[in-house]
């Protein structure tokens, strides 16, 4: 918990602009990565979806500061209570992505993106991205150590061993 809460932190907190290129499920702890990045750019192929709550675990490392922002409480809340996939197209609808790019041109993208940002007068560029993540880092601030508590907390509860098992089962392990 303590490196998921330092990853939030140096992501939010870097002074070089952030983005992500998902390629493919950004599920979990990979979907909080990629939202809590300043620019989003997802593979038409790909998925986002937080699924702590299905496996009994509380959501905890990202999704409940990151999303509210991006999207409206109720849609929040839905998709983190049900874990449900959002596909590439729902994302961008939702604000957890800028924009679908084919997936064959995704990496390319990316980097005429990261391009173009390298050519912005840095201190502006720089200091316009901390202005902005102040509000993501308040809101850390203010719910990650209750939330990643819980979810710390969660992980010994007889549900998460229960699904643990039944995915174990599955999976012929």
């Amino acid at each position: 918990m303590r490196n998921a809460r330092l990853l939030v932190d140096h992501i939010l907190g870097c002074h070089l602009p952030v983005i992500a290129a998902v390629n493919g499920p950004a599920v979990g702890l990979g979907c909080s990565i990629a939202v809590s990045c300043d620019i989003v750019l997802i593979a038409d192929t790909a998925y986002m979806a937080d699924t702590h709550v299905n496996v009994g675990l509380v959501a905890g490392d990202g999704g409940v500061v990151t999303w509210p922002f991006m999207m409206s409480m109720l849609k929040a809340k839905e998709y983190l209570f049900t874990g449900d996939r959002i596909p590439a197209e729902l994302a961008v609808q939702l604000g957890l992505a800028n924009r679908v790019v084919p997936q064959d041109d995704l990496m390319a993208e990316a980097l005429t993106l990261a391009g173009r940002l390298v050519e912005q007068p840095p201190q502006a560029l720089q200091e316009t991205k901390r202005s902005l993540n102040l509000h993501l880092q308040r809101a850390a601030l203010n719910v990650l150590p209750f939330a990643l508590s819980a979810e710390s907390e969660s992980f010994s509860s007889p549900v998460v061993a229960a699904k643990a098992r039944e995915f174990m089962s599955r999976s012929g392990a």
